[in-house]
């Protein structure tokens, strides 16, 4: 068996990395800087626009954007409903349509679930849908004894 031809597509000189811009230097730092800045935007448009109800960027389905946020706000409810069925209780049957005006009134989602669920508790109570807290218990060692 033989090694493989090296030679250039002529069937001259050998290829050389230099050949194909292997010894060519990359693009200037400042160069990469503004692509990174410039595809930060980008994803930051397309998580607007999945989670916070922002404009669908250029070159994406629209259709297909709605359908993606929706099913994410499907899965952000019944994850709280989840964690804090009190709220999905008092909800009741506008438990989708409340959650998505929550999810739509936020400009990001919750850093985690048990935060989003606090919030949509404080949400539905702001508007009536949900009874306050009740107060905090007091422990039976600490009723009426004080130390002097």
């Amino acid at each position: 068996m033989t090694a493989p031809d090296q030679r250039g597509a002529g069937g001259g000189e050998p290829v050389t990395s230099a050949d194909h811009g292997g010894d060519r230097p990359g693009p200037p730092a400042a160069s990469a800087e503004e692509s990174r800045r410039r595809l930060a935007e980008a994803q930051g448009r397309v998580v607007a626009a999945l989670v916070a109800g922002g404009e669908v960027p250029e070159g994406f389905d629209p259709e297909r954007m709605r359908a993606q946020a929706s099913s994410l706000v499907a899965k952000r409810r019944a994850i709280v409903a989840r964690i804090r069925p009190d709220t999905a209780a008092a909800a009741g049957a506008d438990l989708a349509a409340e959650f998505a005006a929550y999810a739509r009134a936020r400009a990001a989602p919750p850093p985690d679930y048990r935060t989003d669920a606090a919030d949509f508790a404080a949400w539905l109570r702001e508007r009536g849908r949900m009874p306050d807290p009740p107060p905090a218990k007091r422990r039976w060692w600490s009723r009426g004894r004080r130390l002097s």
